[in-house]
């Protein structure tokens, strides 16, 4: 399983040059590091235009070749709401799993958490928000002229 916040970049084919990646530094705006925290999974083939700006959209045909290449069976992300707190693409072989309920405060959304065990069986929690009258929101402070 390998695990990423976004996706796939098509400069990168092993997990090898994902490792040689010097990750202490600020996401640049494209390049590799950006695409793997960006990217999505899309229902197309090769790769596509991200509506975001940032990364990519990669297709079946692109994970089947990565999974192969590095020897893995799923691609487990985030990055992207699922109102269901979680959802398998390309026949289980990609998995995003939102664990932020009720996104922002209004987005409804139920979140999830996946749970492996020492053989790699699933096993998938699924919560909603806490109540309102439960939830730690801090209280409203006055605007300080200073910030006006």
């Amino acid at each position: 399983i390998f695990c990423v916040h976004g996706g796939l970049s098509p400069s990168i084919t092993t997990l090898d040059q994902i490792r040689s990646i010097d990750r202490k530094q600020e996401v640049p705006h494209d390049g590799p590091m950006c695409d793997l925290l960006w990217s999505d999974p899309e229902d197309t083939q090769g790769w596509g235009v991200s509506p975001r700006g940032a990364g990519y959209l990669f297709g079946s045909d692109v994970v089947s070749q990565f999974n192969s290449t590095n020897n893995i069976d799923i691609i487990c992300r985030a990055h992207q709401l699922v109102m269901e707190g979680y959802k398998w693409h390309f026949n289980e072989t990609v998995l995003t799993v939102w664990s932020a309920p009720n996104y922002c405060y209004r987005c409804g959304n139920v979140a999830a958490i996946l749970q492996l065990d020492e053989n790699l069986q699933r096993e998938f929690t699924i919560f909603e928000a806490a109540p309102q009258d439960v939830r730690g929101i801090p209280t409203k402070r006055p605007v300080i002229d200073y910030f006006l």
